[in-house]
């Protein structure tokens, strides 16, 4: 079995999850709808038609969970906060029963040793919100300052780190561009106010949290990086438009208040004055890291897409990396692209990036549980040692990264995926809510106790 590389005194070690695919109870506690509900619901969106409406059973289990943690021992455990659990309709007073629901979770957490990591947006934004325009609208990032009001003024005081929102470029892409993620809409590079909105928001609510008394906050942003197809300059200009959208667009305006050059004028509203607003210091920046991105001219890729429905118009074609062991959803292993992606972070930003933590990084494989009880997922588990070893070569390379969360501690609802992926490292029965610890669960845990 291979071993954790020798990681920096306090570096922390974490598990990650969301509110809508593992919570299930979608009608229970006086929760509100959501834009995941409303696509789920709707036909051919989902694979095999499945929903988060029970997923995990967190909502009733969690008490469970907390002990699968507190087992494993981890240093802290990133959730997420139904946005809809705590308004319903995505503003006005907060639903009481909501809030007692985070408030028993972070107080369980807390007497199993486990430091509370809150995400307030990780995409089940209220349906009323949508109705109403959604992130294509201002005032939903408004309304984001004021449910981190609620929230943080309820659970600030416990609660160790915070992240407003989660992967804002794949709400943008997948959500907005090319509608394969709820809301569904296909705006194509008319979704970039989506973007906008979405950075809007997460200043505010950052904000928002430091006036009810809440520290140490930061974002969890999807980043990868952007490999040319070729030398040939036409593939050479597509991935560096790519490089820019997927990643440049999205971490600029945080870290230094500008967009890169060209986009401020594709944005809607007061733009300075919302950069200053979205570029609110933070005391970290939090990278999800999953594969890097090959990218070339139209035509140029023969390997499968990267992402579903790309428009045949675009000016980039996106491909997984070739020659790279894949997961089970066919996405390339390669960590030492979690190493490039941090050591080009530093010296793009120098002085103004704040600590980073990897708020996200896992695989899925086809796990399933043997006769005698176990499930064995030797890929992940040297999956988990290469990244951790990636994340190492980068603080040797001056890279200040303070902490790592594992996706996921559960099998969960894998949005447009539904059931197929699992990612945690615990099993799960979807039918009898078995729980189950794989192989990498025992050695996650072994790992730690080592330390």
């Amino acid at each position: 079995m291979p071993a954790f590389p020798q990681l920096p005194d306090g570096f922390r070690y974490g598990a990650a999850t969301a509110s809508y695919q593992i919570e299930g109870g979608t009608t229970e506690g006086g929760r509100g709808t959501s834009i995941w509900d409303r696509f789920c619901a709707e036909p051919g969106h989902i694979k095999n038609g499945e929903t988060g409406e029970v997923a995990c059973d967190h909502y009733h289990r969690h008490g469970e969970d907390v002990e699968l943690l507190r087992r494993l021992g981890l240093d802290a455990y990133r959730f997420s906060i139904a946005w809809p659990r705590i308004q319903p309709t995505g503003k006005g007073a907060p639903n009481q029963a909501g809030l007692d629901f985070y408030d028993r979770l972070v107080d369980e957490l807390l007497a199993a040793g486990i430091e509370p990591a809150a995400t307030l947006f990780h995409w089940d934004l209220p349906q009323p919100l949508q109705d109403a325009g959604g992130w294509q609208s201002r005032e939903t990032a408004t309304r984001l300052g004021d449910y981190a009001t609620v929230v943080g003024e309820r659970l600030g005081d416990r609660v160790s780190m915070w992240m407003p929102v989660n992967e804002p470029v794949i709400v943008t892409l997948l959500g907005h561009a090319l509608g394969v993620h709820a809301p569904g809409l296909r705006l194509g590079f008319d979704a970039l106010p989506v973007a906008h909105h979405q950075l809007l928001g997460h200043g505010l609510a950052t904000q928002a949290l430091r006036a009810a008394g809440a520290s140490t906050i930061g974002i969890a942003s999807n980043h990868a990086p952007t490999w040319a197809a070729s030398d040939a300059t036409e593939d050479k200009t597509a991935a560096a438009l790519y490089d820019t959208i997927y990643n440049w667009v999205f971490a600029d305006p945080v870290l230094t208040g500008t967009y890169p050059e060209g986009f401020a004028d594709l944005m809607p509203g007061p733009v300075q004055e919302d950069l200053s607003v979205i570029s609110t210091p933070l005391d970290f920046y939090g990278i999800n890291y999953y594969q890097p991105a090959v990218v070339g001219a139209p035509g140029t890729i023969p390997h499968a897409s990267a992402f579903e429905s790309l428009p045949d118009d675009l000016p980039f074609q996106v491909g997984h990396a070739q020659g790279y062991p894949t997961t089970g959803f066919g996405w390339s292993v390669v960590p030492d692209g979690l190493r490039e992606i941090l050591v080009t972070f530093k010296d793009r930003y120098g002085d103004r990036l704040p600590p980073i933590y990897i708020t996200e990084n896992g695989c899925s494989s086809p796990d399933t549980v043997d006769a005698d009880g176990s499930v064995h997922d030797a890929s992940r588990i040297d999956y988990l040692a290469d990244h951790l070893g990636a994340v190492r070569a980068a603080i040797d390379s001056g890279v200040d990264v303070r902490g790592y969360f594992t996706w996921s501690l559960l099998d969960n609802f894998e949005w447009a995926e539904g059931y197929g992926q699992r990612f945690g490292l615990v099993h799960t029965d979807f039918d009898s809510q078995q729980r189950t610890p794989k192989d990498s669960y025992t050695w996650v845990q072994q790992q730690l106790a080592q330390r």
